[in-house]
């Protein structure tokens, strides 16, 4: 699709995205194809692919693309991620978690090996010119970050070009010694477009209006600031006074300041929130054009930091941010509302969300 309605580059000119992308269809089917089939997403922890011989059926994006995919650990000690549809006649070949030998489809019992080559098919003697590539499942790139593994059906970036911003700000934190909790992990569902919630994460112009009493007197606003990247932007909390900050190593990008939390938002709909006890994914989930569900997954570090600073109330805030854009949903249905305009200084990061969004569509 055209895009009728480019972001100008220019933040002091520019106008927001049109009210119809936050419920329209046909722009909601345009964005499954062209932008989360062809970026990075979530699939998994590191941690539960230890063992040779695990297998994990997975879904990607679950609600949008509804891709059926596998995990699997190879007992050579490499890490696959496979189509999980067999290729003789469509069926799902692993149906779920457990340790195995092989694939096998239950259907035919046609078998692969787990890297995802063919293995056997019954019944296939007189078949020509076969077997060929074409009947091993395919095998979609597998990329991970500290505890993280991710996937993507036909990447629009390399990993590296996406991940790096991530890399360079927080690996210092070796962050493979994040654990999963359980306890602090939650799913939550919203009557609004997903990019209506990237939006709000992307500005902390709502900080002390939205969260004045349960995140605004644990960082300093006047402080607080975007920095963006090609296919990333990071915002920069500071702490506010007696607030826990980090103790960054000589060299680090922000040593010198007290950083509360590092918000972290990755092309199209990731979210990595890092605060002194650990790290707090978000992934955005689309279920149509006005329906989202909002992953929250916990990984600890420092346990003892769990109850104290920017990130102490993640539940709370969440409610918060979720009652505003549910109401920003409404309005955008408004046929007296179209477009807005941006703070230069508060909104850099919609501003950048908005043009990859609207190029991705028109390319």
């Amino acid at each position: 699709m055209s895009d009728p309605h480019p972001i100008d580059p220019d933040i002091r000119r520019a106008r927001t995205l049109p009210s119809r992308f936050y419920h329209d269809p046909e722009i909601y089917r345009a964005e499954t194809e062209r932008v989360f089939a062809r970026s990075w997403q979530y699939v998994g922890d590191v941690s539960r692919l230890r063992a040779p011989g695990h297998v994990l059926p997975v879904t990607l994006l679950e609600g949008c693309l509804d891709e059926p995919l596998v995990l699997t650990h190879a007992e050579d000690g490499q890490t696959h991620c496979l189509s999980n549809v067999c290729t003789h006649r469509g069926t799902i070949v692993v149906e779920g978690e457990g340790h195995l030998q092989t694939l096998r489809c239950r259907y035919h019992g046609r078998r692969f090996g787990l890297d995802g080559s063919f293995r056997f098919m019954p019944e296939f003697d007189d078949v020509e010119a076969f077997p060929s590539p074409s009947d091993d499942l395919p095998s979609l790139p597998l990329r991970s970050w500290g505890p993280l593994h991710f996937s993507s059906i036909d990447p629009m970036c390399d990993f590296e070009s996406w991940i790096r911003p991530i890399r360079e700000r927080l690996d210092w934190l070796e962050p493979d010694r994040f654990t999963p909790h359980a306890d602090r992990s939650a799913d939550y569902l919203l009557s609004s477009n997903w990019a209506l919630y990237c939006d709000n994460y992307l500005e902390g112009f709502h900080v002390p209006y939205v969260h004045g009493a349960s995140l605004g007197d644990k960082l300093n606003y006047e402080a607080y600031e975007t920095e963006l990247f090609q296919w990333a932007n990071l915002q920069i909390g500071e702490a506010g006074a007696g607030e826990p900050c980090f103790d960054l190593p000589e060299g680090h990008p922000d040593e010198g300041r007290r950083i509360a939390a590092w918000y972290f938002w990755l092309f199209p709909n990731t979210m990595l929130n890092v605060y002194p006890w650990g790290l707090s994914l978000n992934v955005v989930m689309p279920l149509g054009p006005t329906r989202t569900r909002v992953v929250f997954r916990s990984y600890v570090a420092d346990p003892s930091l769990l109850d104290r600073g920017a990130g102490s109330d993640l539940h709370r805030v969440e409610m918060e941010d979720e009652e505003i854009v549910e109401s920003a949903q409404r309005g955008t249905r408004s046929r007296l509302y179209d477009r807005g305009r941006y703070s230069p200084r508060r909104e850099r990061g919609p501003h950048h969300f908005h043009g990859l969004l609207t190029r991705q569509l028109s390319d």
